[in-house]
């Protein structure tokens, strides 16, 4: 992967007024507290915000979270959590809360639409994510200046993975807020001088954060600080590190939140909450691979090439600074907010990209300050080379996503406005790659960020959102409102994906070929959508109680969960049936 410099005064020119263009945008963002914090908002609204509200409801946790929440406000039960008429005991109910509000609060304004639209249940979600990356400038503070601050941040707003979290309704990009919060806490107590004194303010901020992470995901919020300060404490031989966060008072306090509702659904659910909560849901995935996301140790590290993608590339020439500075007590805390968390889910037999993302601020906060000190500038040959893989990757990423576009059969108008960015940002990725040396590992990252979001933009906003093929669930709402057939009167199978419940209705009727036949036989407005393999059986009842029907449409699409074709044909009784 060896990388040379072109030849050519005016390529260079060129290669290093860009990269200069970089270096003193990082100058300029980080002279002040308040300009840092307002271009790093910025950076990540323009890395989120492309496709937010236009990407169809994304099966399956995305849309159970959201008709959960939606079932929430049709039924006013806001303890217990059903996902159509079966109980949702996975999860606590935090998401599910922060999630109502914004979809009431936006029903307040636009109607009763809002309830079936996507975004407002995503907006928790875009929130914790844009805080996110403002807690990672936060407490990078503790450990360099303003400058390596910001570009920490950055490496957040550009992180592939925390982009996809921001647009999804559920609990990960909440989950790493509020971890976050307790992790930054954490390092301000550990990097004071001692003796320190407790910090009311500070100790609020880490039990508050921690109590708000366990409304929303359970134990694996307190498991992402519990460790590091085991880890510390064994390390250090002492606690004392934890005196200014108050723990006594805290951990009261952190109850005092919590209780109410683990208290409030055990009554409710009988216990039943716990029983699958913990020994199924969690406990499961500990010892086997749920839901077939199986995978074996090392999984994670190899994933991160993705998912902390452009950021890793940075993160890689780092490792021989942590290692060799591993004594530091700054590079000590860091790596213990990494690697326990890290190894319990590569052993882990579930493996889900999204678990190791509340360590990837840690990774983004140490990899600045090997920047910083120049750790990063002077690595070798064989890892400098790594900078290849921000032109590299990215080019992999368009082309494979250009091909999903064609082949099912996007909107062509979109995939032409897409091509101006994809081109620009594989032309700036590349750059980035070059002019790596002669700029410096802070210039090259800045320009390969900025590459980056020009890529996000080309696929979030032009590319995914109409590649019609796979948004089956959005074409058969779109069917159904046309009908204006409620939904307890419109059946579906096999297709029972959560997002077609979500943007037709509660009511709609997850059934089988037998009893759509039947439903069609009640007449008036009534429809049923019926998969191909199904259609012999439901074609049989027909026959038997002598239904007369139509084929109104058919809907041809690719099944993204499935991985399969599918052709799906809406069925309505005619007039006249006996």
């Amino acid at each position: 992967m060896a990388l040379s410099e072109p030849a050519g005064s005016a390529r260079t020119a060129s290669r290093s007024s860009l990269l200069d263009f970089a270096a003193r945008g990082l100058d300029f963002a980080s002279a002040t507290h308040r300009r840092a914090s307002l271009l790093l908002v910025l950076v990540a609204l323009f890395a989120f915000l492309p496709g937010f509200g236009s990407i169809s409801p994304i099966d399956r946790d995305e849309a159970r979270f959201s008709q959960a929440t939606k079932q929430m406000l049709e039924s006013g039960n806001f303890v217990d959590i059903r996902y159509k008429e079966t109980a949702r005991h996975k999860k606590p109910v935090g998401i599910y809360w922060l999630q109502a509000a914004s979809v009431a609060t936006a029903e307040a304004l636009v109607g009763p639409s809002a309830r079936t639209t996507i975004a407002f249940y995503r907006i928790p979600s875009l929130l914790a994510a844009i805080g996110a990356v403002l807690l990672t400038y936060w407490t990078a503070l503790g450990f360099v200046t303003r400058r390596g601050a910001f570009l920490a941040g950055l490496m957040m707003a550009s992180c592939v993975l925390l982009g996809v979290e921001a647009r999804l309704a559920k609990t990960d990009a909440v989950l790493l807020f509020t971890t976050l919060a307790s992790m930054g806490a954490l390092a301000r107590a550990y990097l004071r001088p001692a003796p320190a004194k407790a910090d009311l303010g500070l100790a609020a901020l880490f039990w508050t954060a921690m109590a708000a992470g366990i409304l929303v995901k359970g134990p694996l919020a307190p498991m992402f600080v519990g460790l590091p300060i085991l880890v510390l404490a064994i390390a250090d031989r002492s606690a004392r590190f934890m005196r200014p966060l108050m723990p006594l008072p805290g951990l009261l306090w952190c109850l005092l939140l919590c209780l109410p509702w683990f208290i409030a659904i055990y009554f409710v659910t009988g216990g039943a909450f716990y029983e699958h909560a913990v020994g199924v849901d969690m406990l499961g995935k500990v010892a086997e691979g749920a839901e077939g996301h199986w995978g074996p140790p090392g999984t994670y590290l190899l994933a991160v090439w993705g998912t902390f993608w452009p950021s890793v590339v940075l993160v890689a020439m780092a490792v021989p600074f942590a290692w060799k500075n591993r004594r530091e007590r700054p590079v000590r805390l860091l790596l213990a907010l990494i690697v326990p968390c890290w190894l319990v889910f590569e052993i882990a037999a579930t493996k889900l990209p999204h678990y190791v993302l509340p360590l990837y601020p840690a990774l983004a906060i140490l990899t600045a300050l090997a920047v910083e000190r120049g750790a990063v500038d002077a690595v070798g040959k064989r890892l400098g080379d790594l900078r290849g893989l921000w032109g590299i990757l990215g080019s992999i990423l368009v082309v494979v996503l250009g091909g999903a576009f064609i082949w099912l059969k996007g909107d062509w108008a979109y995939g032409v406005a897409a091509v101006p960015f994809l081109a620009l940002s594989i032309y700036v990725l590349f750059r980035a790659s070059f002019g790596f040396r002669p700029a410096g590992a802070a210039a090259a990252f800045t320009t390969a960020a900025c590459g980056a979001l020009l890529l996000y933009v080309g696929v979030y906003q032009f590319l995914l959102p109409h590649m019609r093929a796979v948004w089956i669930s959005e074409r058969l709402a779109e069917v159904a409102r046309e009908s204006g057939c409620p939904a307890s009167s419109i059946a579906t199978v096999p297709y029972q994906e959560p997002s077609l419940a979500f943007l037709v209705g509660t009511d709609l009727r997850f059934t089988d070929p037998v009893q759509a036949a039947d439903l069609l036989k009640q007449g008036g407005c009534t429809m049923a959508f019926v998969g191909s393999n199904m259609v012999p059986l439901f074609e049989q009842r027909a026959r038997e109680i002598g239904l007369r029907y139509k084929a109104a449409s058919s809907i041809s699409g690719f099944t993204y969960n499935g991985g399969r074709n599918v052709v799906i044909t809406v069925f309505r009784p005619l007039e006249g049936n006996p």
